[in-house]
């Protein structure tokens, strides 16, 4: 992310920050009203995740983030749209997330920053899986789709049927990692 960015999240500087803040709220709130968010409840979300990627910037946590402001911001409020509908248990066609997640701009990561022991093993082994597992766990732990979502995304008959495979896929990973290479 831009370091200039993150300094004016962290400084206290109230018309910059403000500045900031006003730079992408329009699109967001544009962009809540295609997941069936209205104007106000969108207003009050992007606030929030403005509040959230602050924090994160004050502790820190932007430092090795490879996206831009704008698709790290949405990503954040992405998610507490989804979770503003399950608490209001609002539901959200999967047409209309079809067509969102076509225009958002992908997530990219840096590989050149040195990587844990367990990093390295879970990229060597995740390598190693199967293109359907790699698939299941991307949706599921990196995506965030519930069971439900990855069900009719990806056509199972249902829900159980997408629990017992993603098992699969971990058990499978787990024991890679776990059983040395002879």
């Amino acid at each position: 992310m831009d370091p200039s960015l993150i300094n004016i999240l962290i400084n206290t500087e109230r018309k910059e920050i403000s500045s900031l803040y006003d730079a992408h709220r329009t699109a967001f709130i544009n962009f809540g009203r295609k997941y069936g968010a209205d104007p106000d409840t969108m207003a009050d979300i992007y606030q929030e995740a403005f509040v959230v990627i602050r924090k994160h910037a004050i502790k820190g946590r932007l430092d090795q983030v490879d996206c831009s402001f704008k698709t790290y911001l949405f990503g954040i409020g992405k998610r507490m749209i989804f979770n503003y509908h399950k608490q209001t248990k609002n539901t959200v066609s999967l047409e209309s997330m079809l067509y969102i997640t076509d225009e958002i701009e992908e997530i990219t990561y840096d590989t050149s920053n040195e990587l844990s022991v367990e990093q390295t093993l879970l990229r060597t082994f995740f390598d190693k899986l199967g293109k359907r597992c790699q698939e299941m766990l991307i949706l599921f732990y990196y995506r965030g789709l519930t069971v439900e979502e990855i069900a009719k995304k990806e056509g199972y008959d249902n829900v159980h049927v997408v629990s017992s495979q993603k098992s699969r896929c971990l058990k499978q990973l787990r024991e890679m990692i776990n059983t040395p290479e002879q």
